[in-house]
C-alpha cells in the first residue's frame, strides 16, 4: 500500500494512547521529496519472560529504500492503553517513513493485538521482546510470513542504525531495551518515569529509600483499571494475555503491588518486596547498563511522573559518560496534552520544524542515526510560561541551577532571608481521618473534568509567608527543605512494625499575589513519610520553572493530608518550633 502524506499530516504523536493521548508532530522536510512509503502488518512470535507471545507491528518502508539504498530505522511503540493503531502511535511510523527513515511501530506486549501480560516495562521482558524487533531491523530474523527487513543501515551484521522514540510508558520501554541491547544508537524517551517506587509511592524524604511514601491512589488506579480492562477494551483470547482470575492482565508481581497500596498498610515483607519489584522494572535499576544516547524531555505540568524523575536519569547517565541532554517542556501528563501553549510542539499546527523541542529531536537523530556532525544543542533546556514570544520561551545552560537562596522558617509565621530575624515560637496542627487538603483531581485534566482550586483546611496545616518580593525572582529546579518536627503521638507508634504508623505530611510551595491569590506551581506537592520523627529530615520538593514576580510571596505550607494520596493512619498532631539557632530552613535554585 503506498500513499503520499500531506506536508502538515505526518504527526509524530504519543504518550498514553486511546483516551491519554499527547501529540508530537512532525512536518515533512524539503529533503524527503517524495513522501512515500509502504505499510506492511507484520507479526512476530518472541519469547518474553516466561511467556510466548505475538507481536503485532507495521512496517513503514520509504520509497528508494532497499538493500542498494538503505535507511537508519526507528522503532516505537504506544503509551499505556494504547496500540499500534490508535491516533498516537500509527502516524509515528508515517512521520519517519516520509523523512525517510525505515519505521517499525508496534503493539507493546498487552495492549492491541500483542500477546502476552502487561509487565511495566521490564528489561526482561518488554525490553527483551523488543530487542527481537531489532534483530528483523537487523536482518537476523524475518516475520513470521517471511516479511524481512534488508534494506535498514547496518553498522554490522545484524546491527541496525536505530533510534527509538516515544512518551510516558512509550518512553521508559527504550531505556529498558538499551539495557538488554546495545544495538540501540539513539533514544528520546518522553515524560516518562525513573523509579516507579517514587512515581506511585513517593516519599520526598531524602535518604530513605527503604521507608514507603504516600500512595498515589487516583493516578495509580487510573492505569490498572485501564490495563485490567484491556481484553473488553480490545477482545482478544490470545492465551498469554491471560494471567488469572484474581490478575486478569497483568503481571502477578503487579497486581500484588497495587494490592499492598491499596490496603493502606506497609508490613515489613510485603513492603520490602513492593519496593523491589517496583525499582526492578524501573530504569533506577538498570541505568548503569544504557549507553546509547539520550534525548530526555520532561513535563513541567506532570504529577505523575515530575521533573525530578527525568533530572535523577540524566544525573546517572551523565555521571556514567553516557551522551545525554535533556528539555523540561510545557506539558506532561497533567496538563498541555492536547492544547499545548503557543510555539510547544501541537499536532494541530504540524511545527516540529518550528518548534524548539522538535527541532532538537530532529537534529538528535540526525546526529546519531544518519551520523552528520551537527550541534544537538545544549545541556539543559527549560520552558518559560512568563515569555510572550514563542521564539524566545526556552532558556538553556551548561548545567542544572544550584541551590543558592536559603530563607528560615519563623515562629510567627514568616519567611525570613536572616537566621538573626527569626522569632521564637512553636505552632500546632492536627490531621483528620479524611482528608482536609486538596492539590488535584490527577485525572481531571485528561478526562475533561473540571478540578477545584488547591486549598487547605484551616487548623490541618501550617504556613510560613515571605515579605513581597524587591524583585522578580525566577526558581528553576527542585527547592529543598529541611525540617524538624514533634509529634508524640507519631513517635509512640513509628516502631510498630508497620511503616504505615510513621507520621505523614505535605510540602508545598504557593506563590502569592498582592491581592492575596495563591497558586500550587503545577498543583504539586512532595509527599513525605517521615523516616524518624525524632530527627531532622530534608525534603525535595518537585521541581519547577516559575517567576515569582516583583510585589509576590513565597508561602512554604506543610499540610496533614491531599485527597490524591493516602495520608496518616489515625490522629497525629504536628507541632514545629522555631528558634534563631534551631529552625527549619528553605534551600531554593534562583536563577542571578
Amino acid at each position: 500500500m503506498s500513499r503520499r502524506v500531506p506536508s502538515y499530516r505526518a504527526p509524530l504523536a504519543l504518550v498514553l494512547g486511546a483516551t491519554l493521548t499527547a501529540p508530537l508532530a512532525l512536518t515533512a522536510p524539503a529533503a524527503a521529496a517524495t513522501g512515500q512509503y509502504t505499510v506492511t502488518a507484520v507479526k512476530f512470535t518472541v519469547r518474553a519472560g516466561d511467556r510466548t507471545c505475538t507481536v503485532d507491528a507495521d512496517l513503514y518502508r520509504p520509497a528508494g529504500v532497499d538493500r542498494a539504498h538503505p535507511a537508519p530505522a526507528v522503532l516505537a511503540t504506544n503509551g499505556f492503553g494504547g496500540s499500534k493503531s490508535d491516533g498516537s502511535t500509527n502516524v509515528v511510523g508515517e512521520a519517519f517513513a516520509q523523512r525517510g527513515y525505515v519505521s517499525l511501530v508496534y503493539s507493546g506486549l498487552g495492549f492491541g493485538r500483542s500477546g502476552c501480560l502487561i509487565s511495566l516495562d521490564d528489561p526482561t521482558i518488554d525490553g527483551a521482546a523488543a530487542s527481537r524487533l531489532i534483530d528483523f531491523l537487523g536482518g537476523k530474523r524475518a516475520a513470521d510470513d517471511g516479511t524481512r527487513a534488508d534494506f535498514v543501515t547496518l553498522d554490522a551484521p545484524g546491527d541496525p542504525r536505530v533510534g527509538m522514540v516515544g512518551g510516558s510508558y512509550g518512553g521508559a520501554v527504550q531505556l529498558a531495551t538499551a539495557a538488554v541491547d546495545r544495538r540501540l544508537d539513539a533514544l528520546v524517551p518522553l515524560i516518562t518515569w525513573n523509579d516507579l517506587a517514587y512515581s506511585l509511592d513517593p516519599n520526598n524524604a531524602a535518604g530513605s529509600p527503604a521507608v514507603p511514601g504516600a500512595f498515589k491512589w487516583q493516578w495509580a488506579n487510573g492505569f490498572y483499571l485501564i490495563g485490567e480492562g484491556q481484553p473488553l477494551l480490545e477482545p482478544n483470547l490470545d492465551p498469554s494475555r491471560i494471567n488469572s482470575m484474581a490478575c486478569l492482565h497483568f503481571v502477578t508481581k503487579a497486581c500484588d503491588t497495587v494490592r499492598t497500596l491499596n490496603s493502606g498498610r506497609y508490613p515489613a515483607k510485603e513492603t520490602a518486596e513492593l519496593l523491589a519489584y517496583a525499582r526492578s522494572v524501573s530504569p533506577v535499576s538498570y541505568l548503569h547498563r544504557v549507553k546509547a544516547p539520550t534525548l530526555l524531555v520532561q513535563g513541567q505540568a506532570d504529577s505523575l511522573f515530575n521533573l525530578n524523575e527525568a533530572t535523577a536519569t540524566y544525573k546517572t547517565l551523565k555521571a556514567q559518560g553516557t551522551p545525554t541532554k535533556m528539555i523540561w517542556q510545557s506539558w506532561g501528563h497533567s496538563g498541555g496534552l492536547t492544547d499545548p501553549a503557543s510555539g510547544e510542539l501541537n499536532l494541530g499546527q504540524g511545527n516540529l520544524e518550528t518548534s524548539y523541542v522538535g527541532r532538537r529531536i530532529l537534529t538528535w537523530f540526525d546526529r546519531y542515526l544518519h551520523r552528520n556532525h551537527v550541534d544537538t544543542g545544549p545541556a539543559f533546556a527549560y520552558y518559560r510560561d512568563w515569555i510572550t514570544d514563542p521564539d524566545h520561551t526556552y532558556a538553556t545552560a551548561d548545567r542544572l541551577p544550584a541551590l543558592n537562596r536559603t530563607l528560615y522558617l519563623s515562629g510567627d509565621g514568616k519567611l525570613v532571608d536572616n537566621r538573626r530575624k527569626v522569632t521564637r515560637g512553636s505552632r500546632t496542627y492536627t490531621n483528620w481521618l479524611v482528608p482536609t487538603s486538596h492539590s488535584e483531581s490527577s485525572l481531571a485534566g485528561l478526562i475533561g473534568l473540571p478540578d477545584p482550586a488547591p486549598y487547605d483546611t484551616r487548623g490541618t496545616y501550617l504556613g510560613w509567608t515571605s515579605e513581597p518580593l524587591a524583585r522578580t525572582t525566577d526558581v528553576v529546579g527542585a527547592p529543598r527543605a529541611t525540617l524538624k518536627v514533634v509529634s508524640p503521638k507519631a513517635e509512640r507508634t513509628q516502631h510498630s512494625g508497620d511503616a504505615a504508623d510513621k507520621l505523614v505530611l505535605f510540602a508545598k510551595l504557593y506563590d502569592v499575589a498582592p491581592d492575596g491569590t495563591r497558586t500550587l506551581v503545577h498543583r504539586l506537592v512532595a509527599p513525605v513519610r517521615v523516616p524518624d520523627v525524632t530527627r531532622s529530615f530534608t525534603v525535595t520538593l518537585p521541581g519547577i520553572v516559575h517567576r515569582y514576580e516583583k510585589g509576590h510571596r513565597l508561602r512554604f505550607v506543610i499540610a496533614a493530608s491531599d485527597d490524591a494520596y493516602f495520608g496518616n493512619r489515625g490522629i497525629k498532631p504536628v507541632t514545629v518550633v522555631s528558634t534563631p539557632q534551631d529552625t527549619g530552613v528553605i534551600q531554593l535554585p534562583v536563577l542571578g
